[in-house]
């Protein structure tokens, strides 16, 4: 087994496996002021209950299902608004970017880029991202086993980057739904990578509402505590005040006031899992 790396930003451990990372924020950037709103009542919580986490939103949602739904901002400007949500805050930020070009605009600004699933295999992505030294967070795709990672893994080596790590989002499972295979957080582990749990779109049904996506936020909680149990290093979640109203991905969203009590739990189950790790080594 490959020693899983200790990844960190500006000096700060970010992913060790001693604390949970929370990767959270909205699904996109509805406007600047809402993004401020979510980042100030998010940094609230994760000061309350003394949290790893990372801010996260999308200036742009680019594959939509319908080309009338709302996308929101251009990269530089919206990094831009991330990248100032970071130095005020003092919070690492990230975003997803779909092109090697906005991979090296969003490296001014934010950071860890993330790769979205559907852009998870594309060599020029992975490969620009990669050698702008920031942290990278690549989305394993839906259609991947998870031992596939392993080649991306060996591509974001190759290509000087050792600050890198996954995000299990489910495997599609039939038509117009997805299934979560919590057996994946151990082999991707298992290989030498850190592995974060989606929680927002393992719930996810892809275009199962016609011109949109549909979902069951009621599940998120239920799978993200099943992560936790079975050993990942983090968990992202997407979170609004109103999820019936987001302009993207609403039905998956977690409401900001629920937040809080899955957090404790999730911290209290991260912590009760490795000790029983950790007694387990012991008495070998």
């Amino acid at each position: 087994m490959r020693e899983l790396p200790r990844i960190e930003i500006d000096g700060r451990t970010v992913m060790d496996g001693e604390e949970p990372v929370f990767i959270l924020g909205p699904c996109v950037m509805e406007s600047e002021e809402f993004v401020w709103r979510m980042a100030r009542a998010l940094k609230e919580i994760a000061n309350e209950l003394g949290i790893r986490w990372v801010f996260k939103a999308s200036y742009d949602k680019a594959n939509r299902t319908s080309h009338s739904s709302f996308r929101g901002t251009d990269c530089h400007e919206g990094c831009q608004v991330l990248g100032e949500i970071g130095k005020q805050l003092q919070v690492p930020v990230t975003t997803d970017v779909h092109s090697p070009e906005e991979a090296d605009i969003a490296a001014e600004f934010v950071d860890i880029l993330q790769i979205p699933a559907f852009l998870c295999r594309q060599t020029d992505l992975i490969e620009r991202a990669a050698r702008t030294g920031r942290v990278v967070n690549v989305k394993k795709g839906q259609f991947l086993a998870p031992w596939d990672v392993e080649a991306i893994a060996e591509k974001l080596r190759y290509f000087g980057n050792e600050r890198f790590f996954f995000t299990e989002r489910g495997a599609s499972f039939g038509y117009n739904n997805l299934v979560a295979d919590m057996r994946s957080l151990h082999w991707i582990r298992e290989a030498g990578s850190r592995i974060v749990f989606d929680a927002t779109h393992s719930v996810q049904r892809p275009g199962g509402e016609g011109t949109r996506s549909g979902g069951d936020r009621k599940l998120a909680p239920v799978l993200a505590r099943a992560a936790v149990a079975a050993g990942c290093d983090g968990v992202f979640i997407e979170t609004h005040f109103n999820p019936d109203e987001a302009l993207s991905d609403g039905p998956n969203q977690i409401p900001i006031d629920q937040l809080k009590t899955l957090l404790v739990t999730l911290v209290e189950l991260h912590r009760v899992s490795r000790m029983s790790v950790l007694n387990s080594l012991c008495s070998l």
